[in-house]
């Protein structure tokens, strides 16, 4: 081997070992394959202390605040769009860790009606719980995180327990009210059995082709609360 062989060999070996680095990690709790955020791969299991973008905070904006003619990529009131993490995060403001300093709090919170979101005379006003649900999130870091449960029990599926928490927290910010969208209420047991029985419900929910998908511009629901609506809407829908 000559010297010019030598030295590309050398050059080569060294290429190679710089080339060698552990991969740019995004904040604490992000998926660096996903922006950034959680909401891709395999989500870890649900800790009851913490909130999850995916399965708690991007359905409740969507259904309170994505609806078309408001926040959605259509209308874009304000020029603020939430109806994904990126656009919630920098159209929506939001500062993780700090309340003060996150314009989506502060309207949902404000004291002055006219300033208040959503708009209390078009549309039902957030619960304390919800508000706590977007509070807790910031504090937390306001990730793009997401869980799965570590079981699905689908023994004894019935409405109270098993059907009504999913379409409180996921359908009714849309699906109530004086004009809900599409027409369709689901704020009850008789509406939601209605529906589930003689219309799309599981068509949509299942995102199937030919029905619009629901939650409405939201990623799927977790295939546990998907299971359960299956269930109880193929043993009739029992109160």
């Amino acid at each position: 081997m000559n010297t010019r062989q030598i030295v590309q060999a050398l050059f080569l070996i060294v290429l190679l070992w710089c080339c060698q680095h552990d991969p740019l990690e995004g904040p604490p709790g992000s998926d660096p394959n996903n922006g950034g955020g959680g909401g891709g791969g395999a989500p870890e299991l649900c800790d009851p202390d913490s909130i999850y973008f995916q399965q708690s905070v991007l359905p409740l904006i969507v259904s309170s605040c994505a609806i078309p003619g408001c926040h959605d990529p259509g209308a874009a009131e304000d020029d603020v769009i939430l109806n994904n993490y990126n656009n919630i995060i920098n159209t929506g403001d939001v500062d993780p860790f700090d309340l003060n300093g996150s314009d989506l709090y502060d309207v949902i919170t404000e004291d002055d009606p006219d300033k208040l979101m959503p708009p209390p005379d078009e549309f039902p006003s957030l619960t304390e719980d919800e508000i706590a649900i977007i509070r807790n999130w910031i504090l937390q870091g306001a990730l793009n995180n997401s869980c799965e449960s570590a079981s699905c029990d689908t023994t004894n599926v019935n409405f109270s327990s098993s059907i009504e928490p999913i379409f409180s927290a996921k359908c009714t910010g849309c699906h109530s009210g004086d004009t809900p969208q599409g027409g369709i209420s689901l704020t009850n047991y008789a509406e939601i059995s209605s529906e589930s029985l003689f219309g799309d419900v599981l068509a949509a929910v299942q995102h199937q082709e030919g029905v619009t998908n629901m939650p409405f511009n939201s990623p799927q629901l977790p295939q546990c609360e998907i299971e359960l609506i299956r269930i109880w809407i193929e043993n009739g829908a029992p109160e």
